[in-house]
């Protein structure tokens, strides 16, 4: 999306209408609107979502935990994409592969810089999540039409600076005072702003777009508790 501001208004591939019967719609469970992914709900309690699946390169940047990256690579493959995560943990991400997956691999694991080229398409959507440190490498697979990519940083680093002035996207959560100054100063944050990003309870992300700013609250699923756990910052 060009902002989260415009979360309920972004605008994911088109699909032919369906057609249902009245009497399946109680069967129904996810919200009928726009594709995209459920990132939480913003300060009046209404669902904001990403459209991760675009026809032109989405850089995502979450300067936050790894909970939230995870929650948003479960509800990624959950919208049909093929989810690839490069990590030098692997194994902090091996459950949440096997889980996902149900014997299919909807989410795959990769070593850092050893991510194979993808074939995104627009029936076959890619999301590659980077949660490769500190100081991630320039990655070898980039953003492309159909293949957004999510990097995670723990905290600000070195390479800080130059990830958010490139992403479209950012989201930050829970920071220092120090590191809320410097983020406040790339974004363009009001004081009230930056000043709030070291009090954010767990869970809780300011997202950014250009000039939008949205706080943002992101609870698990029973499903999504059951294998991650509650929310968290720290990992």
């Amino acid at each position: 999306m060009a902002g989260v501001g415009a979360a309920r208004r972004l605008l994911g591939p088109r699909h032919a209408g369906h057609t249902l019967a009245a009497t399946d719609l109680g069967a129904l469970s996810l919200p009928v609107g726009d594709d995209g992914v459920v990132i939480g709900d913003d300060a009046e309690g209404r669902p904001l979502m990403v459209g991760f699946h675009r026809s032109t390169p989405y850089d995502v940047l979450l300067i936050g935990g790894l909970w939230t990256a995870q929650v948003l690579a479960l509800r990624a493959a959950g919208t049909g994409a093929r989810v690839a995560v490069e990590t030098g943990r692997a194994q902090a991400w091996t459950g949440l592969a096997r889980a996902a997956g149900a014997g299919l691999d909807c989410i795959t694991l990769h070593e850092v810089g050893r991510v194979p080229p993808m074939g995104a398409s627009v029936g076959g959507p890619v999301v590659v999540v980077r949660d490769c440190g500190m100081r991630p490498p320039r990655g070898r697979v980039v953003s492309a039409p159909w293949q957004s990519v999510l990097t995670l940083l723990p905290y600000l680093s070195p390479v800080a600076p130059r990830l958010l002035r490139d992403a479209t996207l950012v989201g930050v959560q829970r920071v220092s005072p120090q590191e809320a100054e410097q983020i406040g100063r790339i974004l363009g944050l009001s004081a009230a702003e930056s000043g709030a990003l070291p009090t954010l309870a767990d869970g809780v992300t300011l997202w950014c777009a250009g000039r939008e700013r949205h706080w943002v609250m992101t609870s698990g699923t029973d499903a999504e508790t059951g294998l991650l756990g509650t929310a968290r910052r720290m990992d």
